[in-house]
């Protein structure tokens, strides 16, 4: 008898599930062939030597030994990657944090045009452009015109031209471009906290917006603080289009050419597929340690 019941509950609870498990199903889908399927057929083909036209060819972990060994630009771009990732991933997500923290204070007129203001950039797409107007090489550049007209420069500066400018230009304008969906995601984090928890806060012995911050705000946001941060990882470790934009590619001295700038010219330009999945299996292995220590700081720093 108790078995029965067991199994008609098991049945009517699968029953009540189904409408969910059929919402659920094409995004099931969609995840596992365009994002499953390709990490798994990259990891398999990074050990093969493969043009996209022959059969691939099994060559171990040859592809893995000359990133490593004989390929000195792939030791820059990883650099130059890092590099991005350690200053615009954190700075990107306190920035974000921040703004959407004072605009949240404002009333919900002002705060929707400036969510609209601070987004516009991620809505743009290759809105940069922008900035190739601001560091232009010539003094019709507006940044080149502001400091001959104050006397800082006498000639001109070629700004994308100049190793030693290009990676700080290129992470302010990625910072620009990428506070877009941090911020948004942060508003709406701190619009869902309960403004009953700040008067039980207050109750409490809580006394400043410093302490609010600390003890409600930030554990109340923690699951979109980290949907924030794990944007962050991506948007730092995939700059490519902004300074293949802004800089060329190879740049000066490749030195802010990135881990999928590589990537792209050796399986686009010379369809070395094999070496190609080898090196997106090197970046999605550095993604996933990043996240992995950013999901422990942030246990961390909220206990």
């Amino acid at each position: 008898m108790k078995k029965n019941k067991t199994k008609s509950l098991k049945q009517e609870s699968f029953r009540e599930r189904f409408p969910m498990y059929v919402m659920f199903a094409p995004f099931f889908i969609f995840f596992v062939l365009f994002t499953i399927l390709p990490i798994l057929s990259s990891i398999v083909l990074s050990f093969t030597s493969y043009d996209m036209i022959s059969i691939p060819k099994f060559i171990g972990f040859d592809n893995y030994r000359r990133m490593i060994v004989n390929d000195p630009t792939f030791l820059i771009t990883v650099k130059n990657t890092l590099l991005f990732a350690v200053i615009a991933g954190p700075l990107g997500f306190l920035l974000s944090f921040v703004l959407a923290w004072f605009v949240n204070e404002f009333s919900p007129k002002v705060r929707t045009l400036l969510s609209f203001m601070f987004y516009a950039p991620a809505l743009a797409g290759n809105a940069y452009f922008i900035w190739q107007v601001a560091f232009s090489g010539d003094s019709y550049g507006y940044v080149n015109s502001m400091l001959l007209s104050i006397g800082i420069i006498t000639e001109p500066i070629v700004w994308f031209k100049n190793a030693t400018y290009l990676m700080p230009i290129l992470i302010i304008v990625q910072l620009w471009q990428s506070m877009g969906i941090s911020f948004l995601s942060n508003i709406s984090g701190l619009q869902n906290v309960s403004r009953d928890m700040y008067e039980a806060g207050a109750i409490d012995g809580i006394k400043s917006r410093w302490q609010e911050l600390r003890y409600i705000t930030l554990p109340s946001m923690s699951h979109m603080l980290m949907f924030s941060a794990v944007m962050q990882i991506q948007s730092s470790f995939s700059v490519s289009a902004i300074a293949v934009a802004l800089a060329g590619y190879p740049s000066k001295g490749n030195a802010v050419d990135t881990i999928v700038s590589l990537m792209s010219d050796v399986a686009t330009v010379r369809y070395e597929m094999g070496y190609a999945s080898s090196m997106a299996v090197v970046l999605f292995l550095m993604m996933v340690t990043t996240r992995l220590l950013v999901g422990k700081i942030m246990a961390v720093v909220q206990k």
